[in-house]
This record gives C-alpha cells, sequence and structure tokens, in this order.
C-alpha cells in the first residue's frame, strides 16, 4: 500500500510523527551523528524539559493538530 503526503499540512504532521519516533529511540539510547533530534525538536517547537518531557509534549501537540485536522 502507497501513501502520498502532498499538502504542505500533510508534510508537516509526517514530520512531526518522524520527529516523534527518532526522539523516541534517543530516549533508549540510540545516538546519532551531528545534532541530537532532541535539540531540533527543542529549537523549533521552543520546547523545555528532558527527553521524555519534550517526546510528551510533541506527542501532544500532534495530537493537536490531528483533532484539528479532522
Amino acid at each position: 500500500m502507497s501513501v502520498t503526503y502532498d499538502t504542505p499540512e500533510e508534510i508537516a504532521l509526517f514530520r512531526i510523527r518522524v520527529l516523534m519516533g527518532a526522539l523516541k529511540l534517543e530516549t533508549k539510547g540510540m545516538t546519532r551523528r551531528g545534532r541530537s533530534v532532541y535539540a531540533i525538536v527543542k529549537e523549533e517547537f521552543k520546547l523545555k524539559g528532558n527527553k521524555a518531557k519534550v517526546l510528551e509534549d510533541l506527542t501532544n501537540i500532534y495530537k493537536k493538530a490531528m483533532a484539528k485536522r479532522n
């Protein structure tokens, strides 16, 4: 099954989902080269707190955006 995200809103929601998944992996100890997803999310969404709190806040942002979309 193939899914196409072709509107700016759908692309933005998909990007948030990707960031959530990457941040969840970082909370479990996975690392990456370059800036951490934690730092990217904190800067982009102006969130504060530890990784778990930032992940929770990002999840809430995603849920609100999905509810607003429907």
